[in-house]
């Protein structure tokens, strides 16, 4: 009869593991995610971490949904502790997010949204840049301050894989391709995950010693117009300085920044400004 639970126990494991998701462990075992812990008065009675996963935040109206590392935990009232409020909970984890300068996406009675998989009662959203990395918190406090959940989602910036074929056969084909180059944010220093990008433009350049492209930087419309111009004007200026760098002739390589003037999504949504925000190749 033991043998048979163990192997039982094994199977359970080996699933987890195929899912791409852990459980964490035994009460002892429990951790607060890496940017928020849990209230003091509070303790960890169950926990997901997924590498990639995605969640439907819900904005007020609707939900966004956002896709990174994924984090969830169940938070219990501990014996003998004084009850909280939902209230509590909630602004507990509100003016958290205001302290990081975050913004609060929703803070209220959620009711009627069926995208948001907690609407029901109250709930926080919020979203904060921390440490170059865009997260986005949910907290749903329930059992009248006795309990709450919390999911949190550290959003993955927008990945391209393209070749430098792919590329001139784009540049052939419309006259343009659009590039998702990551910068740090609002400035122009190019991030290392997207170096292989300026790698293949630099090998698409060297294979076609006639060919001549402007670079065009692009922004969403969050902040201000002015500003978002000169930033989009001086990430071309660091693409073309980075192809330039692997020595191919800034003669062929020109830049200029349309800043949000020129959006091919709608910046109402989270996902048309991650799109908005391009560097365009453009042929001469």
């Amino acid at each position: 009869m033991i043998r048979i639970i163990q192997i039982g126990i094994r199977c359970i494991a080996f699933f987890i593991i195929i899912l791409g998701f852990s459980v964490v462990g035994a009460e002892n075992e429990f951790k607060d995610t890496p940017y928020f812990t849990g209230m003091p008065s509070f303790k960890i009675i169950e926990g997901t971490d997924q590498e990639f996963g995605d969640y439907r935040f819900f904005n007020g109206k609707s939900c966004t949904t956002i896709e990174g590392k994924k984090y969830y935990r169940a938070y219990t009232l501990k014996e003998g502790a004084k009850q909280s409020s939902d209230l509590q909970i909630s602004r507990n984890y509100s003016n958290s997010i205001r302290s990081m300068r975050g913004t609060i996406v929703f803070e209220g009675e959620c009711s009627g949204a069926d995208c948001a998989e907690n609407c029901g009662g109250r709930m926080m959203i919020g979203k904060v840049t921390k440490g170059g990395n865009e997260l986005w918190i949910e907290v749903a406090p329930f059992n009248a301050g006795n309990d709450y959940y919390l999911t949190l989602v550290v959003k993955e910036a927008m990945k391209q894989d393209v070749t430098a074929s792919d590329m001139f056969d784009a540049l052939n084909r419309e006259g343009h391709v659009a590039l998702y180059i990551n910068f740090d944010t609002g400035k122009s220093a190019i991030k290392q995950e997207s170096r292989p990008i300026i790698d293949q433009i630099a090998e698409m350049l060297k294979a076609n010693p006639g060919l001549a492209i402007s670079v065009e930087g692009h922004t969403d419309n969050v902040g201000n117009s002015k500003s978002n111009k000169t930033l989009s004007v001086e990430r071309a200026k660091a693409v073309v300085a980075a192809i330039a760098a692997q020595g191919v002739d800034s003669k062929r390589l020109s830049a200029s920044g349309h800043g949000q003037d020129k959006p091919i999504a709608d910046n109402k949504t989270e996902e048309g400004r991650a799109k908005n925000r391009r560097v365009e190749l453009v042929k001469r």
